[in-house]
């Protein structure tokens, strides 16, 4: 039911998700800090740039992206003397669904770190712990389930986005054609609709496989949390 190009979408988007969360975890976590730490104004300026690619519709998210990362963008146009394009590759792919992950990774960082008891970080800095020691010390270990919810909603939200990475990436075979561009196409095509069930199925099973595995790992993190 299933062609070679599928499998090799269902392998790429299994690769975007993972690098699209792997790269946007550490820049979520450090966002999070900030909205978390930073003044009210300030705060607020950065929440609406961090919700932004979660209330402009994902086509919007990806053509900011292509004129921005283009060839003849701003940007593009660096990368590309550094041998880098992000326009019709796999790499623009992990990058659009980076940017659409972005905000679901930084709201459950910023809830457990709001949840941290201020008096745990008082007291580290009665002992004469520094900010960064506080950070890596109390903040990463006391907000890791929060972290790691961060890292599950990224990774299943970077596997089924298709508006912003189609508009950036394309959808070639064996380069840019991830699941979700897969299912679209098997819906446009007559008589392929056990094709798409079958590609439906399969990403249905991935993303509720992340959630299992992030809940174990989540309840090891709280238990290791309170030791």
């Amino acid at each position: 039911m299933l062609t070679p190009d599928d499998g090799q979408a269902i392998l790429l988007s299994l690769r975007v998700a993972a690098v699209a969360t792997l790269v946007g975890l550490p820049l979520a976590l450090l966002a999070a800090q900030a909205l978390v730490r930073l003044p009210p104004t300030a705060r607020t300026l950065l929440e609406a740039l961090v919700q932004l690619p979660l209330v402009l519709p994902p086509v919007a998210t990806g053509f900011i992206l292509l004129l921005l990362l283009g060839r003849q963008g701003p940007l593009g146009a660096a990368f590309a003397q550094l041998g880098v394009s992000f326009v019709f590759t796999w790499t623009g792919a992990a990058l659009a669904s980076g940017v659409m992950a972005f905000p679901l990774m930084v709201r459950p960082i910023r809830l457990s770190i709001e949840a941290i008891d201020l008096e745990v970080g008082e007291a580290a800095v009665t002992l004469g712990a520094g900010a960064i020691v506080r950070f890596f010390r109390l903040t990463i270990p006391l907000a890791a389930p929060g972290i790691i919810a961060g890292g599950v909603l990224g990774f299943a939200k970077a596997l089924g986005e298709f508006g912003a990475t189609i508009t950036l990436a394309g959808a070639i075979p064996g380069e840019s054609l991830t699941l979700p561009a897969a299912i679209w196409g098997a819906t446009q095509a007559p008589g392929s609709e056990g094709r798409a069930a079958a590609l439906c199925l399969i990403s249905a099973v991935l993303a509720l496989g992340a959630v299992f595995v992030s809940e174990a790992v989540a309840r090891r993190a709280s238990r290791w949390a309170k030791v």
